[in-house]
């Protein structure tokens, strides 16, 4: 068995509004998507925006062959006591655990606590990246073994990586992002980073616009109308059915098997 350590990135808050109306936390689909390819994990969890427990966690981290970090509807640069508490526990993780899997709020965590730079990004993903595309150092990166080289993907984000860590790579990029996947290796870490969501469906995407929609309107100002999100969420049903379920996760089949 393998032991793996989730991290949560949401505040509690946030995910008990997810669970009141259906939606999975995104811990939750994290666990559905990694036993789509192996009942052999071993998952603990954590939230270091509000668990009181993080010392104890901190001293069992070189116990865990690796750690997920997920998504989040945060913004690392508000910099509140909720989101420094989760760079700070990054900087930890980085210094302890060989193997880390950091997608989107995931990605932008671990930038940030290796010292590149997070930014509001001037476009934004709303339940779908278009076009992510492998550069050379994609293509030959161990994360994107057998994936397409320009590929569609859950995603949701406003945010972007704007300066990498030392040393880090970027591997994959599309016209709203230049870094959709990077690697970077700090002290002893191997950080595998993705803007976009492999763990989360299309539906999960779907049911997250409609779950948000007064907000996508009214603040972020993205669509202009319930219609508009209308049109939105068709297009992305269509890629539902062209998309392949284990061709859109196989960068967790890939981290999966470099543990071993």
């Amino acid at each position: 068995m393998k032991k793996i350590l989730i991290v949560e990135g949401n505040l509690r808050e946030e995910n008990e509004s997810f669970s009141a109306v259906g939606i999975q936390t995104h811990t939750e689909s994290l666990k559905d998507s990694l036993n789509y390819f192996t009942n052999e994990l071993n998952f603990n969890v954590v939230n270091p925006s509000s668990d009181q427990n993080l010392d104890l966690v901190n001293k069992n981290l070189e116990s865990y062959d690796g750690l997920i970090w997920g998504g989040s509807s945060l913004n690392i640069y508000n910099n509140t006591p909720e989101i420094k508490r989760q760079i700070e526990f990054m900087k930890e993780c980085q210094k302890k655990v060989k193997n880390i899997l950091a997608i989107c709020w995931g990605m932008q965590v671990a930038v940030t606590a290796a010292g590149g730079e997070v930014k509001k990004a001037d476009d934004s993903h709303i339940g779908i990246a278009n076009e992510i595309t492998l550069n050379d150092n994609g293509i030959n990166h161990p994360l994107y073994k057998n994936k397409d080289l320009k590929f569609n993907s859950p995603a949701f984000n406003f945010d972007e990586v704007r300066t990498l860590p030392e040393n880090a790579v970027c591997l994959a990029s599309n016209r709203i992002n230049k870094v959709q996947g990077l690697y970077f290796k700090i002290n002893d870490t191997k950080i595998w980073g993705l803007q976009y969501h492999p763990e989360i469906t299309y539906e999960k995407m779907i049911s997250l616009i409609e779950f948000r929609k007064d907000k996508l309107i009214e603040n972020r100002k993205v669509f202009k109308d319930e219609a508009d999100i209308k049109r939105h969420v068709s297009f992305i049903k269509k890629e539902i059915t062209v998309a392949k379920k284990e061709k859109r996760m196989i960068e967790l089949k890939n981290w999966l098997n470099q543990l071993n």
